[in-house]
This record gives structure tokens, C-alpha cells and sequence, in this order.
């Protein structure tokens, strides 16, 4: 299970972090990540952590803006969203694969989901 939380609503240009808390799995044997959705669009990976070899990935539109990280400790996945633009607001969701079985940031692959939490960026 995957439980996630840290939503909220932030101007352009701050920053929120998303926290994900999994159960009954260890990132050793997963990929673990953030979708994010809004209506009418389909769920877009935003970043990712391959847990078997620690590699991490993002998409082109938060590059350089996110950064994802992990406490294997804590069995916690952390999204820091710095300069967060307009167009950042989304659902966020966090979703987990087991590891070499998913092709990168297709959410048709995923094996566990946490709910969303919502993210609001205001100009």
C-alpha cells in the first residue's frame, strides 16, 4: 500500500514537497514514483526511482525543478517541487512497479497507487 500526503496550494515560484509512505513491499524490488493528473488528460510520470538500482528519472517538464528521493529507513518516497509554475497544479499521485516489469512513466504498468493529493499552484 501506498499513502501519500503533502498537498496544498502554493503561488508560482514555491516550493511544496509530497511524501509517500509504502507498506508491505521495500524499494529494493520496486520502481516507485509520481504521476500527476489533470482533468480531461491522461496521468503524466513526473519523476521516478528505480529502487534496484537507485537510478532516478524525470520528465522534461520538471527537470532541473523536482527532485525525487527515497529513505529506504522509512520506506518513504519525497517529491520536492521547487519553482512550481501554473501549470504544475495537478493530482499527484504515487505509484509503485515491481522492479523490471514496467516501462518508464506508463501508468498502465503500475501494481500499487496511493490516492491523490492535490496540488494548486496560483499565478
Amino acid at each position: 500500500q501506498l499513502q501519500a500526503s503533502g498537498g496544498g496550494l502554493v503561488q508560482a515560484g514555491g516550493s511544496l514537497r509530497l511524501s509517500c509512505v509504502a507498506s508491505g513491499f521495500t524499494f529494493d524490488d520496486y520502481g516507485i514514483g509520481w504521476f500527476r493528473q489533470v482533468p480531461g488528460k491522461e496521468r503524466e510520470g513526473v519523476p521516478w526511482f528505480s529502487g534496484d538500482d537507485e537510478t532516478t528519472y524525470y520528465a522534461d517538464s520538471v527537470k532541473g525543478r523536482f527532485t525525487i528521493s527515497s529513505d529506504n529507513a522509512k520506506n518513504t518516497v519525497y517529491l520536492q517541487m521547487n519553482s512550481l509554475k501554473v501549470e504544475d497544479t495537478a493530482v499527484y499521485y504515487c505509484a509503485a512497479a515491481i522492479a523490471g516489469d514496467y516501462d518508464l512513466f506508463d501508468y498502465h504498468d503500475m501494481d500499487h497507487w496511493g490516492k491523490g493529493t492535490q496540488v494548486t499552484v496560483s499565478s
